[in-house]
């Protein structure tokens, strides 16, 4: 049985990819430059784009199931494509706003669509991607050993990519996860000073934290971190997911009414990996 990996270049595609060959699956990844994909021998390449569903007849071609990173504006083609194609179950790259009702556009409209289908469907909707500090922090840590931020004393359970990857090859595998929808976080609530501070203790290096205003941090997300001005409006709390405004004077932005949320060993039995594993796992991205 072939699985098709879309967003396999992504920071849990790679890992879906990777987690798959280590269960001896028979891995296709989707990309639309092939010629620059760096994946292992075993892994079949074959070029495709989700923003062209013309592109992926020869891709889905004898796939009995797919990993979906969310592209809401072509899903309904692509869904049909791949029912089409003989694919029987889909397993969904969401997000944790999909639970709340907070994202109708992005996320929401790719499990509506998988949902329809008739497919057999598991979603898996993360969180706070611990992964997100080294594109929030990676320059300044690395450069200054120095981190800025806004919330330091906010806390909330970031997951690690490769638990999230675990869960999604879980419902590709193994049988049991069909209709879940699970929002996923860590096994810890954990404070941004004290994410610093597992960074540090991984560098074996200190490294200072400053407080900075909202303002600030948002320049600073765009400019260093790279996230589009949308969504360091939403990471910040200027608004919500949608992009609609909220209280700019809110002290901080709260992200925990996501309703009911699913760890790792709720999931799939197995204990959830720490913030500290994950900063030594990046240590290299922070040097």
């Amino acid at each position: 049985m072939k699985i098709l990996v879309t967003g396999a270049t992504g920071s849990v595609g790679r890992n879906v990819t990777r987690a798959l060959l280590e269960r001896g699956a028979e891995v296709r990844v989707l990309t639309r430059n092939p010629a620059a994909a760096d994946f292992p021998d075993a892994v079949e390449v074959a070029a495709g784009d989700l923003a062209r569903p013309e592109t992926l007849r020869p891709a889905l071609a004898g796939v009995g199931r797919m990993y979906l990173f969310p592209h809401p504006d072509t899903v309904g083609e692509v869904v049909a494509l791949a029912k089409e194609a003989g694919v029987r179950r889909v397993v969904v790259l969401s997000s944790a706003a999909a639970a709340d009702g907070s994202d109708t556009t992005h996320h929401a409209p790719v499990e509506r669509a998988v949902e329809e289908s008739g497919l057999e469907w598991t979603h898996v909707r993360p969180g706070e991607f611990m992964g997100n500090k080294i594109a929030l922090w990676g320059a300044s840590v690395r450069a200054e050993r120095l981190v800025r931020e806004p919330f330091p004393d906010s806390a909330w359970a970031p997951v690690h990519e490769r638990d999230i990857a675990d869960v999604a090859v879980a419902a590709l595998l193994e049988d049991g996860h069909a209709g879940a929808a699970y929002t996923l976080h860590g096994p810890e609530t954990i404070s941004r000073r004290e994410q610093a501070a597992a960074i540090a203790a991984a560098l074996g290096e200190e490294v200072a934290l400053v407080e900075v205003g909202r303002e600030e941090a948002r320049e600073r997300y765009v400019t260093e971190g790279g996230f589009p001005p949308e969504v360091a409006d939403f990471m910040l709390g200027f608004t919500d997911y949608d992009g609609q405004p909220v209280d700019a004077d809110a002290a901080e932005f709260d992200i925990s009414g996501y309703g009911e949320l699913t760890s790792l060993k709720d999931a799939i039995g197995e204990p959830g990996r720490t913030f500290a594993e994950w900063a030594r796992d990046h240590a290299a991205d922070f040097r």
